[in-house]
């Protein structure tokens, strides 16, 4: 359903809607619904290195020979860096829903299709079709999760759902123990199984996928914004039904002049013009982590049999290990993504891997590893860099405006994959070739000064999105298009907003605005102090004013937001304790509603609160009113 109206300038709080829900069954759709493709992703990859041997034998059922395996290879990867440039554009014009239900057809419809090869170039026909469409996965998907998933807990899922990757892998790598047994299986048929499974596994998905929404975000910069207010409105009555509890309210709205397209020579501008070091960030990361990770994964197995002396038979369950250590370095890591930080979190696992790498290089050099030690130490490297191999495709959804992320993701996804993803194991291919350690040890080498550089480049270039709406990390363009109105029309906007208030209301937002004055001007006095001034990155604001949120730029908005939801919920937690007398961490967080906040952000206002003399800590943790200054005690 699409709205007739003709595109105008809207005041919208979706996004604040949206950012404020609790976890509920609607966001477990979807991750199931459109998280879960990465799974057919590592399931493709390592079914096909599995199954190579066997296409190749006469028996197969199939002409092709082991130079036309790696034709295919290359041809999945080629299809999946023009599938996500292609759909990656068509995502950010035509909706995101049309085009995840879009590329899932033309996996299926590929992947199926492959089962019934009998000549090299259906193969390769297929292998192309089957890469296009989970490259268009990776721009349609992304996009999607982020615009629908609460700020807070972005990060963690955004990592999960991309390392879950390697579930699928996993799954690949031991299924074909069993679909390879020619005691079970004909040669002619297993194989093709193999393929099938991912038709069976993708077509579960779609049911799941019809009920996921259009991106209410991209509803109404596109003109539909009842449409899109029908769409919140529904999951709004579904989450209070589910919790049982009302909604905290909304925080800012966002100003927006719809339009129904916008050129791809202005994405294109915006992307790599207004957003330089953004676009070196996003660049930096993905080749790093596509080096390192298609070197070793399409490698891995012939350095084991060629190294370490593990029979074919064997590397399957190595290959599992490995699988296993990707998926738990993202789930087990993924929750400080959003409570310690992007940055902090990015740069150490991108040099905490490098580093681990680096160790793997040395002791490969004098020979100390067996084929145990060695899965062991690859196991712990990725298991680091797997967190921050994740954290590439959600930096590039976050930091860049809505109607270019689509095409971000795609275009970064495919640089990356064809610089990184074919450099990679080609390097490592010849270095294995040669059956020299010391070249084996070489490529481990410049995998972790790769690693290196994307974790320096985080350490300079770092955004700080962790917890932010997507608006403030990267103010839509048509938000800044609507920011340029006439003075005497911003005037007149903030003095309708103004009269909506009433006195007592005016007087707390009052109060609010000089709270917030002060507090920035303290923590802007810290940031400047001792060591702390040397730290590298975007710096943070050192002024706050109550019209900086509609008129400033990105960086100002963003702790303008920050700044004023820190207070509401600083003001929650004082006055429930004033009302209460005594009350208890536990208690207290439960009358807020702490859950709906976000990871960590209860603890961080609480302490806030008790520094500035709001509340008073007596003993194991209970919690009384304190002074009423709004001083920060010293």
């Amino acid at each position: 359903m699409s709205d007739a109206a003709e595109p105008g300038t809207i005041r919208t709080r979706i996004p604040a809607r949206l950012d404020r829900l609790p976890w509920s069954r609607f966001h477990w759709r979807i991750v199931i619904g459109l998280g879960t493709v990465w799974i057919l992703d590592g399931l493709e990859v390592t079914v096909v290195g599995a199954i190579a041997a066997r296409m190749t034998q006469s028996d197969s059922g199939i002409d092709v020979t082991s130079a036309d395996i790696g034709t295919a290879a290359a041809l999945y990867v080629t299809g999946a860096c023009l599938g996500a440039l292609l759909f990656g554009q068509l995502t950010d014009r035509l909706g995101r829903k049309k085009l995840f239900i879009a590329t899932l057809g033309l996996y299926l419809v590929a992947t199926v299709a492959t089962a019934f090869a009998t000549d090299a170039w259906y193969l390769f026909l297929f292998r192309f079709l089957t890469g296009a469409g989970i490259g268009g996965e990776y721009a349609a998907i992304n996009s999607a999760i982020d615009e629908l998933i609460p700020a807070r807990n972005r990060g963690q899922v955004d990592l999960a759902i991309n390392g879950s990757y390697w579930l699928g892998a996993a799954i690949g790598s031991l299924g074909t123990v069993v679909l390879l047994n020619t005691a079970l299986l004909a040669p002619d048929l297993g194989w093709r199984l193999a393929f099938g499974i991912g038709g069976i596994l993708g077509l579960a998905i779609m049911v799941v996928r019809r009920n996921v929404p259009e991106s209410p975000r991209w509803l109404f910069i596109h003109g539909r914004e009842k449409e899109a207010e029908r769409i919140v409105d529904g999951i709004e009555a579904e989450v209070a039904a589910e919790t049982r509890r009302p909604l905290r309210p909304p925080g800012e709205s966002i100003t927006v002049r719809q339009r129904r397209a916008i050129s791809f020579r202005e994405i294109a501008r915006v992307t790599l013009a207004r957003y330089p070091n953004r676009t070196v960030l996003g660049l930096a990361l993905f080749v790093g982590q596509a080096f390192m990770y298609n070197a070793v994964t399409f490698d891995l197995g012939t350095i084991l049999s060629g190294f370490f002396n593990v029979g074919s038979g064997t590397v399957p369950y190595f290959m599992a290990a490995f699988a296993l250590g990707n998926l738990l370095g993202p789930l087990t890591l993924g929750r400080l993504f959003d409570t310690v930080g992007r940055k902090p979190m990015i740069t150490a696992t991108y040099l905490g891997s490098a580093v681990l790498i680096g160790l793997t290089a040395a002791l490969l050099l004098i020979h100390a590893l067996t084929a145990t030690t060695f899965i062991v130490l690859v196991c712990l490297s990725f298991f680091v860099a797997s967190a921050g191999a994740s954290s590439a495709y959600l930096t590039v959804s976050e930091i860049f405006p809505m109607e270019t992320r689509a095409l971000a993701i795609a275009l970064f996804y495919a640089v990356g994959t064809a610089v990184g993803g074919i450099t990679g194991p080609a390097l490592f291919g010849q270095f294995i070739h040669s059956g020299r350690t010391g070249l084996l040890a070489l490529g481990f080498l410049i995998g972790a000064v790769a690693m290196v550089m994307g974790g320096v480049a985080e350490l300079i270039f770092g955004v700080r999105a962790e917890q932010q709406s997507l608006e403030n990390i990267a103010r839509p363009l048509t938000a800044e298009e609507a920011d340029r109105e006439p003075a005497e029309q911003q005037a007149l906007r903030r003095a309708e907003r103004e009269r909506d208030l009433s006195p007592e209301d005016r007087r707390r937002a009052d109060e609010r605005d000089l709270r917030v004055r002060e507090r920035s001007s303290r923590n802007h006095d810290r940031e400047t102090a001792g060591l702390r001034r040397l730290r590298p990155g975007p710096a943070r604001s050192s002024s706050y004013s109550p019209g900086m949120i509609g008129n400033a730029g990105t960086a100002s908005r963003w702790n303008a937001v920050s700044n004023q939801e820190l207070d509401r919920e600083i003001d929650d937690i004082a006055q429930t304790v004033e009302k209460r007398g005594t009350c208890s961490k536990d208690e207290l967080a439960e009358r807020v509603g702490a859950r709906t906040w976000g990871p960590g952000r209860f603890s961080h206002a609480l302490a806030q609160a008790t520094r500035e003399g709001r509340t008073r800590r007596l003993h194991r943790g209970v919690y009384r009113s304190g002074s009423g200054s709004d001083r920060e005690r010293r």
